[in-house]
């Protein structure tokens, strides 16, 4: 007798059933569903209140830690346009760290039951049902659990003075890219560059999923050779 093959019923909570989905797991995922509408992630009323997150928390969260880990480097007697540069700095590492995330982490294959549900809560939702707006920008609580270590590494490689300004540019650069990353799944752009960025993130969604891991720009896809072949391209193969 052939046993049936695991099938995920979207009428109920799904975390812990995508888990059962094995190597099918990575095929499933990639099948976006596109609904406004999210899916149910727990049965508990707690724990599904924690995975859901309006976009505008991000900022109104973040915005004034941002400040204050700036000022604490300004107190401390840093010129303005000392201050100026460390940020800068701060956000072009983010995104380093943003395409590495996304690329290595985001992007791991799983197969297991704990690595599938794992990276479901991950990455994983938001490919599955990537117009899901209240799973798009990244829990606060979970931020600043992942903040901790960014925290040390930075005080490890920098002096005291710099390192508040230096982490206050890198969360500034977290701020920016998840925003950003809303508003490319849910704004509708006039500008070209806007336009293009969006262009860029829905191919990855929904043409080349392996490819263009950038979200803020495509800069780090260029220099890794991650960036994805244009249609013209792939019909002249």
């Amino acid at each position: 007798m052939v046993a049936q093959k695991f099938t995920v019923d979207l009428d109920k909570p799904l975390v812990f059933q995508v888990g059962h989905l094995g190597e099918r797991y990575q095929e499933w995922v990639h099948q976006p569903i596109v609904s406004k509408e999210g899916p149910r992630f727990f049965e508990s009323d707690f724990w599904e209140f924690l995975t859901l997150t309006v976009w505008w928390a991000i900022p109104t969260i973040w915005l004034p830690v941002v400040g204050w880990f700036i000022s604490v480097s300004v107190r401390m007697g840093h010129t303005f346009p000392q201050i100026a540069l460390m940020v800068g700095f701060g956000i072009f590492v983010w995104t380093l760290v943003e395409y590495i995330l996304h690329r290595f982490l985001f992007h791991i294959e799983t197969k297991s039951y704990w690595g599938n549900t794992i990276h479901y809560l991950l990455h994983g939702c938001h490919h599955k049902h990537p117009m899901d707006g209240l799973r798009l920008v990244f829990p606060p609580a979970a931020a600043a659990i992942l903040c901790i270590p960014f925290w040390h590494l930075i005080k490890l490689l920098a002096t005291p003075s710099t390192t508040p300004a230096l982490f206050g540019g890198g969360l500034l650069g977290y701020v920016m890219y998840d925003v950003t990353h809303y508003y490319l799944h849910h704004g509708q752009p006039t500008n070209q560059v806007p336009k293009n960025l969006k262009k860029y993130h829905l191919n990855h969604h929904f043409r080349i999923q392996n490819k263009g891991f950038g979200i803020t720009s495509a800069f780090w896809d260029r220099v890794f050779g991650t960036l994805p072949q244009t249609k013209a391209a792939e019909k002249a193969r």
